[in-house]
């Protein structure tokens, strides 16, 4: 069973070999220099950053976290031996079941060993990083959870949300249109209400991970976390807020969003591999509250060039969702899905369908696109046969170039939901919405009787060989 509390999580991916200590690395630029390094490649330690200059000794931080399917595997309770396919599989089910368990409130906990308030909250003891050379400042939400409660219900959104430093006592948080924290936060204000808010920046990676996903309008993402972790998730409330957060959590703060209070937020290299020009107004959380446990371990996921600790995970999480939204759209004959790593894990996504009736391979295609899991910053979808494997770019690549005119199996659908993150949005400011490619890749379907045989040994011939020659086939077959 996986745990609730970060340090454990850390302890198994120690035992894994999955972690490396760095010492001394300073905060302005070279733990970000580190960590930009390490993510050009997947497959690498996550960092833990130790001894930083200028702050408490004890006073740590960490990233590259969720890079390795070892360590994605180890979050969620499962062996670290597993495979990307299988972790696909796996959300398909987390997904269908959808196991929860109400959190449990508790009166105490660890990230309650130290609390300061009003004029003795100080985030500059936190060694926050500036991430990348062209960043505004430090950013201390990108591995984080944002809590915010809807004023006419009893539900709690934890929502992932970047959150940079202004001061002593104030960060800024990006929440793009549409996300559920800011249909929160726009009740209050439309009330001429401040938006209470609470943050955590160090937590246990499976609730990271839920707080980024697009859990359903009205879910409670620590609940959700309940039922991958077998257990209820203990909380404290927060002393100003009353906003619960893990009693376990390493550092947790808590304010509120007054109306109209803005600040000039940004820029942060981000996870389309960009870097937006100039700073942009975001809403202000006044803190009121700073709590953290001893020796308290910072956590970032730092967005880059994809792919990255911001989107890797996320890429066999959206493939399941949106195969599970395939077939709940009544789709049959889905053999496969995959949201590429290149494209931040939302541009792009293949789809492999095993073809039926006319028009199959364009239907997929267009609920795809715009289904929930599909639907934000989608740029390309693509629709394959079910003799390609989804995750190998060239077999994908291959149908594109092989299986399509151009006249009839590409579609541009304008005015699709993206972000002013993505650089090719209509306007950053103003029309926040984008166009996307539907390529049908696959085999017309009038033509499937006639058309060309692959090139390739059968299945059958392969079994043989296998069974014959298993000694002198490479390792991968």
């Amino acid at each position: 069973m996986a745990t609730q509390d970060l340090r454990n999580w850390i302890r198994a991916i120690d035992k894994a070999g999955e972690i490396k200590v760095i010492k001394g690395a300073e905060s302005k630029e070279e733990i970000g220099g580190f960590v930009d390094i390490y993510q050009r490649r997947m497959g690498g330690p996550a960092l833990l950053f130790e001894d930083i200059p200028g702050f408490p000794k004890t006073h740590r931080v960490m990233a590259n976290l969720l890079t390795s399917i070892p360590r994605i595997n180890l979050a969620l309770g499962l062996t670290a031996d597993g495979t990307e396919k299988e972790l696909v599989q796996w959300w398909r089910t987390y997904m269908r079941e959808a196991p929860s368990h109400k959190p449990r409130t508790v009166t105490s906990g660890p990230v309650l060993d130290t609390v300061f308030e009003g004029p003795d909250i100080d985030l500059g003891q936190i060694p926050v990083p500036v991430w990348h050379e062209k960043d505004g400042g430090p950013f201390i939400g990108t591995a984080c959870m944002v809590a915010m409660k809807d004023p006419d219900s009893d539900w709690i959104n934890y929502g992932c949300y970047r959150m940079q430093v202004h001061g002593p006592d104030v960060v800024t948080v990006f929440i793009s249109p549409g996300k559920h924290g800011r249909l929160i936060m726009e009740k209050y204000h439309k009330r001429g209400q401040p938006c209470p808010v609470a943050a955590v920046v160090g937590l246990h990676p499976t609730m990271m991970m839920l707080a980024g996903l697009e859990i359903p309008y009205g879910k409670n993402e620590v609940e959700a976390a309940g039922g991958i972790l077998g257990g209820p998730v203990d909380v404290v409330k927060l002393p100003k807020t009353g906003l619960p957060v893990p009693s376990g959590a390493e550092i947790a703060f808590e304010g509120f969003i007054h109306v109209n209070d803005m600040l000039d937020e940004g820029p942060l290299g981000e996870w389309t591999g960009y870097t937006p020009i100039g700073s942009h107004p975001a809403p202000a959380i006044r803190l009121t509250t700073l709590a953290h446990r001893k020796d308290p371990i910072l956590m970032g996921a730092i967005p880059a060039v994809p792919p990255n600790d911001n989107t890797y995970y996320l890429g066999m999480y959206r493939s399941g969702a949106v195969w599970n939204h395939l077939e709940a759209a009544g789709i049959p004959g889905i053999a496969g899905v995959s949201a590429h790593e290149a494209g931040g894990s939302r541009f792009m996504l293949t789809i492999s369908v095993k073809q039926m009736y006319p028009g199959h391979s364009k239907q997929v295609g267009m609920v795809a696109s715009h289904c929930l899991a599909g639907a934000f910053c989608n740029r390309w979808t693509i629709v394959v046969d079910d003799d390609i494997d989804v995750t190998n770019f060239n077999e994908v690549v291959w149908a594109i170039c092989s299986r399509v005119d151009p006249r009839t199996q590409l579609e541009i659908v304008h005015g699709g939901w993206s972000s002013s993150l993505d650089p090719m949005c209509y306007d950053a400011v103003t029309d926040k919405r984008n166009s996307r490619v539907i390529i049908d890749a696959c085999i017309p379907f009038n033509r499937r009787a006639t058309f060309p045989p692959v090139a390739r040994s059968s299945k059958e011939l392969d079994e043989r060989m296998r069974a014959k020659w298993a000694s002198a086939l490479p390792a991968w077959f």
